[in-house]
């Protein structure tokens, strides 16, 4: 057991896959998509962190923000690999047409995997060794998770899971693909509000795209850093905006060994971007 938390963005282009390996050596992913060219997968986190040094053979924690398949495209290797998780959180009253019919055809078999999956998971977690109300489960890793309840229109993105985590003196907010709208109603609910004061690493909603910008969450904290996971032509459009609301922070390139303050990262420059906080301070690297 060590005391760092260590946090993983992926590199999947046009989807979403967080990878965090808490103080006492829990596996908790947010969201699991991969890199995929048409229907070719090139990169699998879960086959990565299964095989490589991570050696992660067990998933505690899984997240599913919203069941589109840029955040779930994984699926089949979290099957095929046996890493399926302890806990699964996810938005749980989706009817499964809605669900269907907010993907594309092409991705039917992902789609219903995690309706399998969905189905499978149906008893609440109170007390236990997994129960994320209690920090102390996670090595004093504080996950808390809100959303609000869309209706009428049937877009899954304002059905987003937002994650704040908190570990030390930083907090990060993991929010999924929530559109204005969803941040307007959760930003009415003051224990969201008190949730998100101080962040210091915010994670652009809807992969840096303009639907998912909300100006007034700015008015809770101003990040050191925000990150935006997106593909390098799927239409992000607002990395101006967020870089005028951070602050900067000094991140490290691996490849050259130097460091740079920076405002703004994104997969589709920097590659996978890596986190890690100990008691003390936060330690930022890129590829």
């Amino acid at each position: 057991m060590s005391s760092n938390l260590q946090i993983v963005v992926w590199d999947v282009k046009h989807g979403n896959a967080i990878y965090m390996k808490t103080p006492n050596d829990r596996n908790v992913m947010f969201d699991i998509g991969t890199r995929r060219y048409g229907n070719e997968q090139e990169f699998s986190p879960l086959e990565y962190l299964k095989n490589s040094d991570w050696e992660v053979n067990y998933l505690h924690y899984l997240v599913i923000s919203h069941p589109h398949a840029d955040h779930i495209s994984d699926i089949k290797n979290m099957f095929a690999l046996n890493l399926r998780p302890g806990v699964l959180r996810r938005p749980i009253d989706i009817n499964s047409d809605v669900v269907r019919d907010s993907n594309q055809p092409k991705d039917s078999e992902i789609v219903n995997l995690y309706l399998e999956l969905d189905s499978d998971y149906n008893t609440p977690i109170s007390g236990g060794w997994l129960d994320s109300s209690n920090p102390l489960n996670y090595g004093d890793v504080k996950m808390s998770f809100f959303r609000q309840i869309e209706n009428g229109t049937h877009n899954l993105n304002n059905y987003s899971i937002v994650a704040v985590i908190s570990y030390s003196s930083e907090k990060i907010i993991i929010p999924g693909d929530i559109e204005a709208p969803g941040w307007k109603k959760l930003l009415e609910n003051e224990n969201f509000q008190q949730a998100i004061e101080d962040t210091t690493i915010f994670v652009a909603s809807h992969h840096g795209r303009e639907a998912g910008y909300y100006n007034d969450v700015f008015n809770y904290f101003k990040p050191d850093v925000v990150i935006v996971s997106d593909g390098k032509y799927s239409g992000t459009s607002v990395t101006e905006k967020y870089n005028y609301h951070a602050q900067g922070f000094s991140v490290k390139s691996r490849r050259t060994r130097e460091s740079k303050t920076r405002k703004v990262l994104t997969t589709r420059n920097d590659g996978a971007i890596y986190i890690r906080v100990d008691d003390t301070e936060k330690f930022i690297t890129i590829k």
